[in-house]
């Protein structure tokens, strides 16, 4: 063996204990950046989430005063009828899409 060779293989058997002591910190580092991005992401999902509630929401808060619907299951008249001219018109304009 050459002295070149001793030497590579010397810096090879470093890199690799190297990389097997220091296996818990870049493992640790990587596991905290993937829980980072998901938390943002699941972050961005609950306030699309709670805008879509607060649309919900207010349109259904509008119905009420407009309709008089009064608790969680009591109904109007008018708003049943209403519900059902939304719903019969959205059916025909895909069906004229189409």
């Amino acid at each position: 063996m050459t002295r070149s060779n001793t030497r590579s293989g010397t810096s090879t058997i470093l890199i690799v204990l190297l990389i097997i002591f220091t296996f818990p910190i870049w493992i640790g580092l990587a596991g905290g950046l993937f829980g980072l991005v998901m938390g943002l992401i699941g972050a961005a999902i609950g306030i699309v989430a709670g805008v879509f509630g607060a649309l919900v929401g207010g349109i259904g808060s509008a119905f009420g005063g407009m309709f008089g619907w009064h608790g969680s299951f009591g109904c109007n008249t008018l708003l049943a009828v209403a519900l059902v001219f939304v719903i019969v018109m959205l059916a025909k304009s895909t069906s004229r899409k189409q």
